[in-house]
Parts: C-alpha cells; sequence; structure tokens
C-alpha cells in the first residue's frame, strides 16, 4: 500500500515570475532516493497539478510538496 509523506511546500514568488519550493530539510534527508542509468540518484517528488494551477492564478496560496512511499 502506498502513502504520502509530506516534503514541503508549493508558494507563488513574492514577485510572482516563480513557484517557491519550501523543503523540509529532514524530511528531505529522510527521503527514499531512486538511482538512474547513469548513475545519478534522484529524490521524486509531487504537487497535485489542480492546485498548482490555483496558486498560478491566485486561487490558493500554498499546497504540499509530497513523496509517495511504499507502506508496508
Amino acid at each position: 500500500m502506498a502513502k504520502s509523506q509530506l516534503v514541503g511546500y508549493v508558494r507563488k514568488s513574492r514577485s510572482g515570475g516563480a513557484l517557491n519550493l519550501s523543503i523540509d530539510a529532514e524530511a528531505f534527508a529522510k527521503a527514499e532516493r531512486y538511482k538512474s542509468q547513469d548513475g545519478r540518484e534522484f529524490v521524486s517528488l509531487i504537487a497535485n497539478v489542480d492546485k498548482i494551477g490555483q496558486i498560478l492564478v491566485g486561487d490558493r496560496e500554498v499546497t504540499s510538496l509530497c513523496q509517495i512511499i511504499n507502506a508496508e
């Protein structure tokens, strides 16, 4: 069974020209990682596209940045 682990938040920057990702350092350090074919290590994070859209048009201030993990 998969579950969602909160890693941080997504907000619009003060100038409005970018998205600001605030990532909890402790949560990121504990996040599951995977290796690409060239040996580089990555952390896969997700944010809801509809909620990001609401942030961009000003209907929402913030949304979560999460990682889907396999819970045993």
